[in-house]
């Protein structure tokens, strides 16, 4: 086992290391530093979105990452798995920054971890090329990786595209190769976990549940599809495109639950356009309300119970009766999606775009 392989532990060549060493998950549980350390990655997810500092014991270190990935199947909650992943990421990005600064000391050189490397390890080589001061991806690499991030300037229409490939800054390339470290973490979770081993990390397991159940976690989403929404979303917002008049508290859950999975204040006026008595400045006023821009409270949207105290839960399936908020209905419709997504508002541009040609 080398520290480089402790330091990444997703790296193909740690996870052969982990097979070379002939450890099993039994003796892995039943070691109290590495259990313990296993725990202190996921708990430390949750906590600052970190996985702690590294054991001095390359063993340890790189022994709880696979048991880590144990703990969290075993919890098997949505929200966990994603903050893991993006804890292992981040930690894998500084690491790899700190190295780059170190470069000239010897140890560094040993644990640094080139971007080439990644590219490579991600089967990403022949689809990134230099470009000048950035790079140049292949469109068909640039998507998957790009579908999650957060803002509007990873949007394809919003790239410039060219010969079948997307320009992108070097920080841009960075965030990628983090995105595609996440996945690589989150790959294959939950995984299938035997009843020996499970019974042998239950009282860890049931601490992780209980820190995760002190918690408030919202996912940052940023993609609009409609036919994932939950059903009282989705015919809330059937009345809106309908121009049917909808009373406070149906026009505010649809507009919270617009405004949390990432619609900006101007999208969400365009779609209350066509509705009778449409004012274009108290739209703004009271949608920039609920966002938290012009008060102190951002605000989220209405759980199940609330929505069904109003009479707007409507048309219940079967994922209703295992969820308490819309938002993580949704959470779970995105997640659970077979086929590529595509957000709404990038039809929309695309639409638009024919109309113009």
């Amino acid at each position: 086992m080398e520290r480089r392989h402790a330091r990444y532990p997703f790296l193909d060549d740690a996870r052969r290391a982990v097979g070379n060493a002939e450890f099993d998950l039994q003796s892995l549980a039943a070691d109290e530093r590495v259990r313990e350390r296993a725990s202190e990655r996921v708990e430390r997810a949750l906590d600052d979105g970190t996985v702690g500092e590294p054991s001095r014991d390359t063993r340890i270190e790189l022994l709880s990452y696979p048991l880590a990935r144990v703990l969290v199947s075993l919890v098997d909650e949505h929200v966990l798995t994603r903050k893991y992943a993006r804890a292992e990421a981040a930690t894998a990005h500084d690491r790899l920054a700190d190295a780059e600064n170190r470069h000239e000391l010897k140890s560094a050189r040993t644990e640094r971890l080139t971007s080439e490397e990644l590219l490579a390890e991600f089967d990403l080589a022949t689809d990134v090329h230099t470009d000048g001061d950035g790079y140049r991806v292949a469109v068909g690499a640039y998507l998957p990786l790009a579908a999650d991030m957060r803002g509007e300037e990873w949007r394809l229409v919003n790239r410039a595209l060219s010969d079948g490939a997307v320009s992108i800054s070097a920080t841009d390339l960075d965030e990628l190769l983090r995105k595609a470290i996440e996945r690589r973490v989150a790959e294959g979770l939950p995984l299938s976990v035997p009843d020996g081993i499970a019974d042998a990390l239950e009282s860890t397991v049931e601490e992780i549940r209980e820190r995760l159940a002190e918690l408030d976690l919202t996912r940052e989403i940023d993609t609009v599809v409609p036919d994932r929404f939950p059903p009282c979303m989705k015919a809330l917002l059937d009345s809106v495109q309908k121009g049917e008049h909808l009373p406070h508290h149906s026009r505010f859950a649809i507009t919270s639950f617009l405004a949390s999975i990432g619609m900006s204040t101007d999208e969400i006026i365009d779609l209350y356009m066509v509705n009778p008595g449409f004012g274009e400045e108290m739209t703004r006023y009271q949608t920039d309300h609920i966002r938290g821009e012009t008060s102190p409270t951002e605000y989220s949207p209405p759980s199940c119970a609330t929505m069904q105290s109003y009479g707007d839960c409507v048309n219940m399936d079967d994922r209703c009766e295992t969820i308490s908020h819309p938002m993580a209905y949704y959470e779970q419709a995105l997640d659970d999606a077979d086929e590529e997504l595509t957000d709404w508002r990038d039809d929309e541009g695309e639409n638009e775009a024919d109309a113009d040609a």
